[in-house]
């Protein structure tokens, strides 16, 4: 059970959410609304006239958790200090460019339209470069 900063402890504990799906679990902790209208921290936790208090807790997946570790290795933070610049070139072929959405159909189509954009935006950084 889950214990209140003011040392009330939970009086129900529910977890909700689905079993293998993309999203977690969280564990739903269930407090006495008696006791939270009497405790002295009330202003930061307990909203007056609520019927019920609750605490959520998420239960992270394993995916989650690698995740996690992985955005602590160097590796990582490494890469994620390079990433703006990548994501600056996707943005100007996006917006500028018109990569973000197709302008006609066909896998064909849409190959020599990113082409172009590509083509478009490496010519105009050789042209800068020799300015």
């Amino acid at each position: 059970m889950f214990v209140c900063p003011a040392g009330h402890l939970a009086i129900k504990k529910s977890r909700q959410g689905k079993t293998g799906v993309g999203t977690n679990q969280v564990n739903t902790y269930y407090f006495d609304v008696e006791k939270c209208k009497v405790c002295p921290l009330r202003e930061n936790c307990y909203k007056p006239g609520a019927k019920t208090k609750t605490y959520s807790v998420s239960i992270k997946s394993d995916l989650h958790k690698e995740q996690m570790a992985f955005q602590e290795t160097e590796y990582y933070k490494e890469k994620i200090k390079e990433r703006y610049k990548i994501e600056a070139k996707n943005s100007e072929l996006k917006n500028v460019h018109g990569y973000k959405r197709a302008t006609s159909y066909g896998i064909e189509n849409m190959e020599m339209q990113g082409a172009l954009a590509i083509f478009t935006v490496n010519l105009k950084r050789i042209l800068k470069l020799i300015n």
